[in-house]
């Protein structure tokens, strides 16, 4: 068997909310609650287990490879729910996307300060227009 991400938590003051945000913006389901976590399965079998925090939260980032028909979607939904975003980690780079590795890419926050981003080619893949 080869070593394969199976899941991770995610510290959330309200799990069924942002277990709800994540997967609304995605296009995904949320699972039933199992245990003291509420979950978000990825296509590619890794699941996002929430689990309610009580005081501060270590922001943490979260990046999905998106194809480009994906990308469209979620970037609509980013925009519809008038999310703020930006094509950089820094966020230097306000309400744009970037190009990097020739494909698109965008940061935002969820409801909990983690840093979610979408991307169409993974980092190293292409040619680049790189963010800094």
């Amino acid at each position: 068997m080869t070593v394969q991400l199976n899941h991770t938590i995610v510290a959330a003051h309200d799990k069924k909310a942002s277990a709800r945000f994540l997967a609304d913006i995605l296009g995904l389901e949320v699972s039933p609650q199992y245990g003291p976590f509420i979950s978000v399965a990825i296509p590619n079998g890794v699941t996002l287990d929430y689990l309610d925090t009580e005081g501060a939260i270590t922001p943490q980032h979260y990046a999905f490879l998106v194809s480009e028909d994906e990308f469209d979607t979620i970037f609509g939904r980013i925009r519809e729910n008038g999310l703020m975003y930006w094509a950089d980690p820094s966020h230097r780079r306000p309400r744009e996307i970037n190009r990097n590795d020739g494909g698109r890419g965008t940061y935002f926050y969820d409801p909990n300060g983690h840093s979610l981003e979408i991307l169409t080619r993974p980092y190293g893949s292409g040619a680049s227009e790189r963010s800094t």
